[in-house]
């Protein structure tokens, strides 16, 4: 089979994720070193994919996905570029249903049922152990599509660049603040897309930033997502000293990168700025609840998982359905003690 030339790659929806497939577009540039790469994704990820020098293009995947308006639109770009292989790195119909009806001639995702693997050419099925479905790392679920096309792996570590405009118009909204670039940081990302159940308690986050500012000088910095502002604001409302609230705007994805670089330590739900956080080697605290940790369980080094052994979890559910107990039970001074350690490690090798 001829070496692909034009390769489109399907980016995963939510951020974590597609910090996590950098290691498989890396092997990919890699083992295709002549073709040209289109990542194509939600117009806000084009901030992180842009940098990268595995990616050639950036396509806007058309957002609301569901109507045939969207798809009629999305097929006809698709096609406009000739790509000979598409690779899906979402698991859903949706996701393939574009290159299929585009009629890229291969196509390669994991497939779970019938209607899945007849939009591919190549199907992978899940990860199993003894005939069961078993959650493994994002990194390697991702990198077992790059090997089925022959490319070597070149590393698992992660890659973000942070570039100089990010960090320009991160300054500028931290002036605004009052916050100059001697200040230390706390940055507490309080919000999660997936959904509510995600998120450690307002008014614990508030507690421990509180609480961690007031003995190490830092200033606690908020910076939620698009749809997380009230989350965001009540955190704030509830902190007794100095912070700042980065909405109106909210942040790109390239400010919120400067930011994570900026900071000393990060409390961060199990949501994209944790592995923004991981991948730029700064100390990070989760607090986890209903996510299986086997998704992102790697490069343990400087971040710290914290849950509580509760019977309901790991549920994934996007809202608890009774009291929220795998985070509630997660009290505040379980994660002001593991940031503590960070800081204070940060203070004797200094």
């Amino acid at each position: 089979m001829n070496a692909p030339q034009n390769i489109h790659v399907r980016l995963p929806n939510w951020v974590g994720d597609l910090v996590m497939a950098t290691p498989a577009l890396r092997a990919l540039r890699h083992g295709f070193p002549e073709a040209k790469i289109t990542v194509e994704g939600r117009s806000y990820m084009r901030y992180l994919m842009d940098p990268l020098e595995t990616v050639d293009e950036f396509l806007d995947y058309p957002y609301p996905e569901r109507g045939v308006g969207p798809l009629i639109k999305r097929v006809r770009n698709l096609r406009a570029r000739h790509f000979d292989l598409s690779l899906l790195l979402p698991d859903s119909q949706s996701a393939a249903m574009g290159p299929f009806l585009a009629r890229i001639p291969r196509r390669l995702g994991y497939a779970r049922d019938l209607a899945r693997r007849v939009l591919m050419t190549e199907a992978l099925p899940p990860h199993k152990e003894n005939g069961k479905r078993v959650p493994i790392s994002m990194i390697e679920r991702y990198l077992r599509l790059t090997r089925h096309l022959g490319c070597e792996d070149q590393g698992t570590h992660m890659t973000l660049r942070v570039t100089d405009e990010g960090r320009t118009n991160l300054a500028e909204r931290l002036a605004e603040h009052g916050i100059d670039e001697d200040q230390p940081i706390l940055l507490c990302i309080t919000g999660a897309s997936f959904g509510a159940s995600k998120m450690w308690p307002a008014e614990y986050f508030a507690e421990a930033a509180d609480t961690l500012g007031k003995r190490h000088g830092l200033r606690t910095v908020l910076a939620p997502g698009p749809g997380e502002e009230i989350i965001g604001s009540q955190v704030g409302e509830y902190m007794h000293g100095p912070c700042a609230v980065l909405i109106d705007p909210v942040l790109n994805l390239g400010e919120v990168a400067a930011l994570v670089e900026r900071a000393r330590v990060v409390i961060s739900n199990d949501t994209g700025p944790r592995q923004m956080a991981v991948t730029l080697g700064i100390p990070c605290v989760v607090p986890f609840g209903p996510t299986d940790r086997r998704y992102t369980d790697h490069f343990l080094e400087k971040q710290t998982l914290l849950s509580e052994d509760v019977d309901c979890a790991p549920c994934g559910l996007k809202i608890c359905p009774i009291d929220h107990r795998c985070m509630r039970n997660l009290r505040p001074e379980r994660v002001i003690d593991a940031a503590e350690a960070y800081l204070s490690a940060e203070q004797v090798s200094t």
